[in-house]
């Protein structure tokens, strides 16, 4: 099951990082963060069971800053 979580975690990173790269989905959507959140998220349960602390630190501050993201882009 973690190893799932992990390849869906990559897939919306990557994902998000496609849209941004080739389409009009930038950093500056809801969906960009929402897919860093769920796949950032995903991937810290998949470091986090694999105990591999520091990508379980990159993955926060990665679900931490697209949050933050997200609540600036609710908020206007």
């Amino acid at each position: 099951m973690s190893l799932v979580a992990g390849i869906i975690g990559v897939v919306c990173i990557l994902v998000a990082f496609l849209l941004d790269e080739f389409s009009k989905v930038n950093t500056k959507t809801v969906p960009y963060n929402l897919l860093n959140i769920m796949g950032s998220g995903l991937l810290m349960y998949y470091a986090y069971i694999l105990q591999s602390w520091p990508f379980v630190a990159l993955n926060a501050v990665w679900l931490i800053a697209a949050v933050i993201k997200l609540v600036k882009i609710s908020q206007k």
